[in-house]
């Protein structure tokens, strides 16, 4: 025989798997959609407030959402897996430092504000792997040998481009020096012209 906490454990596990209403706390600014059935017409009626008390107690669950209409505050309250909450939506996420925020009822204008929290994000996500510590890990024994051959052979080309660049260099200016001789030549042999 069932005790009534596993049949509201099981009825509660049903209705969020039909709908699953977001995580919200205190001090958010939420959009509730409530279903009011007129005659035989169904219509959404959206109660938008600050939710100021959340109480968790499985099917239970009832959270408080006060708003100001026309100079007056307005609190409603509702049973999270009610029937007649149709969505919840969260506008904006309220910094607060306690559950209950009834503090706001005997405030009104900006002293009724509540900062908004800001939910900062780190652009990368690392992930890493876990290598296992094994013997060959640890102590690569014969490996060690070949990347020091490899080592050497790596520095002396590394050598073998800086004497080429340094080959390269004369070169450059030789060319250089070339495209000077002619005009050198032709410069003499005006100046031979000029004495005949």
């Amino acid at each position: 025989m069932k005790t009534i906490e596993e049949i509201n454990q099981s009825n509660v596990k049903k209705i969020i798997s039909e709908r699953k209403h977001p995580d919200f706390f205190p001090g958010d600014i939420i959009k509730v959609g409530v279903r009011i059935t007129e005659g035989k017409r169904d219509r959404i009626q959206y109660f938008e407030g600050v939710c100021i008390a959340k109480k968790n107690r499985d099917i239970n669950s009832s959270f408080t959402v006060r708003k100001i209409s026309f100079g007056e505050g307005v609190e409603r309250t509702f049973a999270l897996y009610s029937p007649i909450v149709d969505t919840i939506k969260v506008v904006r996420s309220g910094k607060v430092r306690r559950a209950k925020l009834y503090y706001l009822r005997d405030r009104t204008g900006k002293s009724a504000r509540i900062a908004e929290k800001i939910k900062k994000k780190i652009g990368i996500d690392i992930e890493t792997k876990i290598q296992k510590v094994t013997e060959e890990n640890v102590m690569p024994s014969s490996e060690e040998k070949p990347e020091e051959v490899n080592k050497e052979s790596k520095s002396e080309k590394s050598e073998a481009p800086k004497e080429e660049a340094k080959a390269e260099a004369p070169k450059v200016e030789s060319k250089t020096a070339q495209k000077d001789a002619p005009e050198k030549q032709e410069q003499s042999k005006e100046k031979t012209e000029q004495k005949k």
